[in-house]
Parts: C-alpha cells; sequence; structure tokens
C-alpha cells in the first residue's frame, strides 16, 4: 500500500494556516503555494537515487553525491501550475508536462481536456502535483493517463488532502505515494474539503 506522507513541518503547518485565512490575497497565496510546494518537494525526493561522484574543493579533491534519475512534474491544470514554481526551485532541471483535467460540479466526476508529457516520461520520476486532494477523481484520473503512456514511477504531492480522496488513490493506485501538507477532516456536500483553503485555482488566479 501506498504511504500518505504528512509534512507537517512547522514552516509547513504556519504556511498552510496563512493560506486557510480567508483574508489572504491572491499574491501572497500564490507565494505561500509555491513555498510550500518546495517544502513538500523536499521531503517527497528523500528517496531520489544518487551516484557518487568526484569533485574538488578549494582545498582539495573529494567525493560527493549527483542525483541519478530523471525527473517529471505533471501539473493537473488548473491549479497544479501554482506548485511549479516552488518545485522547480529545487529541481531546475525537470521537465514539466500538463494534464487538464476539471471537475464536473453536478457529477464530481472528471472530465480530461488537455494532456501533453515530455516524450521520455516513462524513464522519469514523475511527481503529479495538484493543491487539493478531495474526491480522488481527477488525480486517479490523471495517474491511470500516466500509467497509460508508460510512466511507473509516481508520486503525488498535495497541500490539502480529504481521507475521501487519500482512500480513492489507495483504493485505484496501492502502489503511489501520497505527501500532503495536510490531512483535513472530510469533504461537504459539494465535494470541497474542510476545513481546507477554499478553491485554490480561484484564489491562486482571482477568478470565481
Amino acid at each position: 500500500m501506498g504511504r500518505l506522507v504528512i509534512v507537517d513541518h512547522p514552516l509547513i503547518k504556519h504556511k498552510v494556516t496563512m493560506l486557510r485565512d480567508i483574508g489572504t490575497g491572491n499574491k501572497e497565496f500564490r507565494e505561500l503555494v509555491e513555498e510550500v510546494a518546495t517544502l513538500i518537494c523536499f521531503e517527497a525526493t528523500r528517496d531520489l537515487p544518487t551516484v557518487v561522484v568526484d569533485v574538488e574543493t578549494p582545498i582539495c579533491k573529494t567525493t560527493g553525491y549527483a542525483i541519478d534519475a530523471k525527473i517529471g512534474i505533471v501539473p493537473i491544470l488548473r491549479a497544479g501550475i501554482g506548485m511549479v514554481g516552488g518545485m522547480l526551485k529545487l529541481m531546475p532541471t525537470a521537465k514539466v508536462g500538463h494534464i487538464g483535467m476539471y471537475r464536473d460540479p453536478e457529477t464530481l466526476q472528471p472530465v480530461e481536456y488537455y494532456c501533453k508529457l515530455p516524450v521520455d516520461s516513462q524513464d522519469r520520476e514523475i511527481f503529479v502535483i495538484d493543491p487539493m486532494l478531495a474526491t480522488g477523481g481527477t488525480a486517479s484520473s490523471a495517474i491511470s493517463y500516466l500509467k497509460a503512456q508508460g510512466v511507473s514511477k509516481i508520486k503525488l504531492l498535495c497541500l490539502i488532502s480529504a481521507p475521501e480522496g487519500v482512500a480513492k488513490i489507495q483504493a485505484d493506485h496501492p502502489e503511489v505515494d501520497i505527501f500532503s501538507a495536510s490531512h483535513d477532516e472530510r469533504l461537504n456536500s459539494h465535494g470541497y474539503i474542510v476545513p481546507g483553503l477554499g478553491d485554490a485555482g480561484d484564489r491562486l488566479f482571482g477568478t470565481k
């Protein structure tokens, strides 16, 4: 069974509280999403493979380590875009794909409208990113699409998760680890996470 890892560092707790605050404006919200994404990324990349390399310091020659993996970041549009910058701060050479899906407000089911991935995605460690893991339908469909393209190394990163969404991912994709800044109480009747932080896309981009 894939792990649910709650990255509960004090800095993350502090920043998530600011994200929840209805008084946090769009500019600050965007900055906070990037910052929290960077902190989650740090934990999610803990097991990336490394190789020993030679390096010369100003004092002497020694050995060090280099990442021995190709990285791919795949945001689920549109809100996932807000996390990309924070991920790229730690992994600037990663390639970025995009999966466009939205949740039908009536059925709460995911609807796909755009997909474009790096041509060598099947050889990459892929990090699927989306701020909110609510019902889990959209994330599960995105992961299924990646698997259909031959991708086998997948992790899911989110800011806020709900029990329903985690259960969906673990049922559909039991090998996928989930990294979340906060695991919240439940979904309400409209499929929003409680207490959550509202619609992440609207708060990122100033739309309603």
